[in-house]
């Protein structure tokens, strides 16, 4: 988080006639959705942003916040999963971006601790919002899932644009070589995965709060090639497990995502 408040901090800050405020740029609401046939419920975060501005994915690259919730005041909440839509890929000063604008929809699968009771879902989320200039964003939202609800349009093609998973995008195979650092850990990651249509940018997401680069991305026909260093905070100790780290390939309007990419060797 460190890295990304001083990125905003050093961000040139241009003169207006009236500052910009949160409710200028931003809209928020719980869209309650609708009960699943396995007993959890379908909602979502629904953000409106105003036009050019833009928020973060949950890997927002070198110079955004990811958001961050924080469910605490809910009751029956058993268990929450947001799903997050394929994110566009931006060049913010220099530095690459990953996140939405427009309307952005987070869909929700919410579990209750006891099916035959309603959950109040109430939420605060963080984060960050851009144009021109950043500014932090606190949203406090809450919604009643106490009944069956109904269809949602917005919801169900939210959840229809998530990556396609492995197979599904056409990957047949894929390993990593590990290379220690003096300070870190450098994946090379190989994909076996049919080329597509404009400039592929490859996101690496381990299971552990340190510091990735972004990938650089190479093509050899079907073989896509991406490096990324990976450095934990100083004294921190870091094990890189292959089989929970997350890749996700964006171009132009497709994205593929896979967990787990087996050791080809251990480079030495």
């Amino acid at each position: 988080m460190t890295r990304y408040l001083l990125a905003l901090l050093l961000l040139p800050l241009p003169v207006t006639a009236q500052p910009v405020t949160q409710a200028d740029v931003l809209q928020a609401e719980l869209r309650s959705g609708w009960r699943a046939a396995d007993g959890s419920h379908v909602a979502a975060l629904h953000l409106q942003l105003a036009p050019e501005w833009k928020t973060y994915w949950r890997a927002p690259g070198d110079a955004g916040i990811p958001p961050e919730f924080d469910w605490t005041g809910s009751e029956n909440l058993g268990q929450i999963t947001v799903h997050w839509p394929r994110p566009d890929v931006f060049d913010f000063q220099g530095m690459q971006t990953i996140g939405y604008k427009q309307d952005v929809v987070l869909p929700l699968t919410v579990t209750p601790l006891d099916p035959s009771r309603p959950v109040i879902l109430r939420t605060s989320v963080s984060m960050g919002v851009c144009k021109d200039i950043c500014m932090p964003a606190s949203l406090t939202l809450s919604a009643d899932l106490a009944d069956q609800g109904a269809p949602d349009a917005l919801i169900s093609a939210a959840l229809a644009d998530q990556p396609k998973v492995g197979l599904a995008a056409g990957l047949t195979a894929i390993s990593c070589d590990l290379t220690p650092l003096k300070d870190g850990t450098r994946v090379t990651a190989r994909l076996m995965l049919p080329t597509e249509i404009g400039a592929e940018t490859v996101v690496m997401e381990p299971d552990a709060p340190v510091w990735v680069s972004d990938s650089m991305v190479s093509r050899d026909g079907a073989v896509l090639t991406a490096i990324a260093d990976m450095v934990p905070s100083p004294g921190t100790d870091f094990t890189l497990d292959p089989a929970s780290l997350r890749l996700t390939v964006l171009a132009g309007d497709q994205a593929m995502e896979v967990t787990g990419c087996p050791l080809r060797q251990a480079s030495r």
